[in-house]
């Protein structure tokens, strides 16, 4: 039985834009990690093995720091054609949703038996070299796992010398950068994300000025708020550092919209009228209302305006240009 049947049986290639794919074989054994904004915001996590890509679902996405680990859901093989598939399987498909590739690279097994072999008894040890991710990993399969599917994928303790996540990768970036760019935005440190940030505000000026060190965009009359986005999970906060998650439950897609597991947006949540003006006293209808009603909802509908990147994916931005910042946040939407 082909190594690829059970993901053959599930598609319809007709109405998909997934590789069909053959089993083949690789000079040197490949992986590669997709964001997958299906029905609900995963990481797939795949290894080259027999021919095939065997793969894993990995909700929270695979572990960046050492010791940590991740469920991760056994699922069928995938072609190695896949390891390259970005773009969107349309809804009534199979896995309906945005696919892009967040690391690729390729891998090493450790120890004696093959990575088949080790896979088959349930303690696959390897070693990764990403673009992102490069170090030790396990996937280990749960004991008390019913049907077998159920692994752990384990960040090991020992580290590489050129160490873990170490450039900032934005995928999905606009026409000016190159698709698979790897971006080192000068500026830009390596930190943990921040619990809570202060947002700049607008001060008074006498008169309106023109100078070629200052940016200028549309003042929009509606709420500002710092969207804090963590493994598909999105967290809205007020200039006061209010939690208005709940004022706004139409946003919570915002996760799947930006490719990036960890970051923060610094933007305006607005209503808009019939000619795409900010309208406040519309939105105003909205504010302290937690739960709003479908009507409410639909009667002052909001769209969220992001402006700045203050956050990406281990790396603090504050301290880096601004007109980077705002590239790579127009590269990180989708």
């Amino acid at each position: 039985m082909s190594p690829l049947a059970d993901y053959r049986k599930k598609r319809n290639f007709s109405a998909t834009p997934e590789p069909k794919g053959l089993a083949q074989k690789s000079k040197t054994p490949i992986f590669v990690i997709q964001r997958h904004a299906a029905r609900r915001l995963h990481f797939d996590f795949r290894l080259e093995i027999n021919g095939a890509l065997a793969s894993w679902a990995v909700p929270k996405g695979p572990p960046e720091e050492p010791g940590e680990k991740r469920l991760a859901v056994h699922v069928e093989d995938h072609p190695l054609e896949y390891a390259k598939f970005e773009g969107t399987i349309p809804k009534g498909n199979y896995g309906a949703g945005d696919v892009q590739i967040w690391d690729r690279g390729t891998f090493e097994v450790e120890g004696d038996m093959s990575a088949g072999d080790q896979v088959k008894r349930g303690d696959l040890k390897f070693v990764l070299h990403g673009e992102r991710l490069n170090g030790r990993f396990a996937l280990v399969q749960m004991r008390r796992s019913e049907n077998g599917k159920d692994w752990l994928l384990i960040r090991k303790k020992e580290e590489f010398a050129s160490g873990l996540g170490s450039k900032l990768v934005i995928r999905g970036a606009p026409p000016k950068m190159k698709a698979d760019a790897q971006a080192e935005l000068p500026g830009a440190v390596k930190a943990p994300m921040p619990e809570k940030l202060s947002v700049t505000l607008a001060t008074l000026a006498e008169k309106p000025f023109s100078d070629p060190a200052w940016l200028y965009e549309i003042k929009w009359d509606g709420e500002r708020a710092l969207a804090f986005i963590h493994d598909g999970e999105v967290e809205l906060r007020a200039r006061s550092d209010r939690d208005i998650t709940g004022e706004y439950p139409e946003l919570k897609e915002l996760a799947k919209r930006v490719v990036a597991r960890k970051a923060i947006l610094d933007g305006e949540i607005v209503v808009l009228d019939e000619s795409g003006r900010s309208n406040f006293s519309r939105i105003q209808q909205r504010f302290g209302v937690m739960k709003p009603s479908a009507a409410l909802q639909q009667s002052s509908p909001v769209t969220y305006y992001a402006f700045d990147l203050l956050y990406c994916d281990g790396y603090d931005l504050r301290q880096a240009e601004l007109e980077q910042r705002k590239e790579l946040l127009r590269g990180l939407l989708s």
